[in-house]
């Protein structure tokens, strides 16, 4: 089976790594950042597409590893050049996190050029790709998704199959928006324990064996303490997942006070231009707004 990657950054790019290990052929590839495709494409072996085109005619299945709705409907539907050109009888399998709605155009527009697609939304990191250790939550049609499945459990070590198309892109945008929640939480916790003189390895202890503990406190933390902030999820991605979740409930009538407060934190720091500083990076922000009324640095 021959498999091609569009989007080869630093999640799309170890997950084409890992399969290359578990010896799928990796056709093609392809990024808007041209040196990555290439220097991406001469590690495993492949062909660096020039077009799109290019990758879906090379290849069986195509991972699609991209930003945002934008760039998603920007690769599926461009004029001339797009991945649904030389579609017919191909499997597009779609990891990044995007709107439900989109999720259900392409599957639609999958089907009028003959393809197929599932959503295979990521709750994990670099790590975990590079690993194969990806929690992945699937939506779309069954028969995609047995299609896609040996594939996916050579990626992942939790293989979830939600429901029709849209459904595990809706899970997903709730994980993150709860996720960012907890972020932002720990962020005020520590700056508060900062200016109370607190020590923050013991406090950080004591929240780890009490109901302050979280799977944010394990991975984010130590970072937040340190003001160590290399990036695996990035805060202008925190800020879009949220800005999902936030308008899901928006269309129902729902308001969400902490995550609309979260993503507005996450907007600052994009505004303030740290949008590529890990999402632990809010930390920041609070250590900053601290320092600005007490005069003083942690």
């Amino acid at each position: 089976m021959n498999i091609g990657f569009v989007g080869v950054g630093r999640m799309g790019g170890n997950m084409a790594r890992r399969l290359k290990d578990r010896k799928f052929h990796i056709t093609a590839v392809y990024d808007i950042n041209r040196a990555r495709a290439t220097s991406i494409a001469a590690e495993l072996g492949c062909a660096a597409g020039q077009d799109l085109s290019e990758v879906t005619a090379e290849s069986d299945v195509i991972f699609t590893v991209v930003t945002d709705d934008n760039a998603v409907r920007q690769i599926f539907t461009a004029t001339g050049d797009n991945l649904f050109v030389n579609g017919r009888g191909k499997l597009f399998i779609n990891c990044e996190t995007i709107s439900p709605r989109v999720e259900i155009d392409l599957e639609k527009l999958a089907e009028e050029a003959g393809a197929q697609t599932l959503e295979a939304c990521m709750a994990s990191s670099i790590t975990q790709a590079r690993e194969g250790k990806l929690y992945l939550m699937c939506g779309g049609k069954e028969e995609a998704f047995r299609k896609a499945e040996p594939i996916l459990k050579e990626l992942g070590s939790t293989i979830r199959f939600i429901g029709k198309a849209g459904q595990a892109a809706k899970v997903k945008a709730l994980v993150n928006m709860v996720m960012n929640i907890n972020t932002a939480g720990l962020a005020e916790g520590l700056a508060l324990g900062a200016a109370l003189g607190l020590d923050l390895e013991m406090l950080r202890q004591v929240f780890s064996q009490t109901g302050a503990a979280s799977r944010v406190l394990e991975t984010d933390g130590e970072d937040m303490q340190n003001r160590e902030h290399s990036c695996f999820f990035s805060a202008a991605h925190a800020a879009k997942d949220s800005g999902i979740a936030v308008d899901l409930a928006r269309n129902i009538g729902l308001d969400l006070p902490l995550a609309q407060a979260t993503k507005e934190q996450y907007d600052r720091m994009v505004k303030e231009g740290l949008g590529e500083l890990d999402k632990s990076g809010i930390a920041e922000l609070t250590f900053k707004d601290r320092h600005k009324h007490s005069g003083d640095h942690m």
